[in-house]
């Protein structure tokens, strides 16, 4: 039992530095940025913070949550709420594809691993390189674990100082561009060949010439995915000789 304890203990060590940059990291859009300015936008558009509190905690999807402002106080349209979610979420698809290897063996952890990956858990969890004296899966259990505490306590910080704070909201949501922005390039200079990236966006502009910029995303998340499944393996012996 007293190693099992340090063992989890030394993997949350791993795990808190890692996750310091999506807490903090104001310029780059960092966590409790994002969910502040969320928890205040609910706020602003009539929403007690009952409301960001409960919906980061259950959600955890920074970009649907943004947009499920609109939703609420809108007309109630389930079909089309799935649509969007679908249409927002989809990167989820390839994250999970690309974690199937790295989940196994996780136990019980893989259940809350799965709800709470997010562009910035998937993003540590793959790319981190995790001491050989760490337990794998309690290291992603933390990192997960901590970025979506993160997440909570902004949105319900700002929910509350929302009722406090009088400003012009306008243009708030525009931090959600930014950080897939961000994402977008960080995953850039962390790989070192970019066929899948520069694939992603071939395909995407070609589905954005096709389908108009209002129907472009599901035919563009369908069609990146079988491309990169088509190629997975040249992919992945790209890598390995690397």
């Amino acid at each position: 039992m007293e190693n099992d304890t340090k063992g989890i203990s030394r993997a949350f060590r791993a795990a808190f530095p890692k996750t310091i940059p999506i807490f903090a990291d104001f310029w780059f859009s960092g966590f409790w940025f994002l969910g502040i300015t969320y928890g205040i936008y609910m706020n602003a558009s009539g929403f007690s913070f009952w409301y960001p509190m409960l919906m980061s905690l259950t959600i955890f999807a920074g970009s649907i949550e943004f947009v499920a402002v609109h939703m609420l106080l809108g007309a109630f349209h389930p079909m089309q709420a799935f649509a969007m979610t679908l249409m927002i979420n989809a990167r989820h698809l390839f994250y999970g594809i690309s974690m199937l290897d790295r989940f196994k063996g996780t136990g019980w952890k893989k259940f809350y691993l799965i709800f709470g990956m997010c562009d910035e858990s998937f993003s540590i969890n793959y790319t981190a390189e995790i001491p050989e004296d760490v337990d794998r899966s309690w290291f992603m259990f933390f990192v997960t674990l901590l970025n979506h505490l993160y997440w909570f306590t902004g949105a319900t910080l700002g929910g509350i100082l929302g009722s406090l704070i009088h400003f012009n909201t306008e243009g708030l949501e525009f931090v959600m561009t930014a950080m897939f922005v961000v994402i977008f390039m960080e995953q850039w200079f962390k790989e070192k060949t970019h066929v899948s990236a520069l694939l992603g966006l071939g395909v995407s502009l070609l589905c954005l010439l096709a389908f108009s910029s209002e129907s472009f995303m599901i035919p563009a998340m369908l069609a990146i995915l079988g491309v990169l499944t088509l190629l997975r393996n040249p992919l992945e012996k790209g890598k390995g000789k690397e």
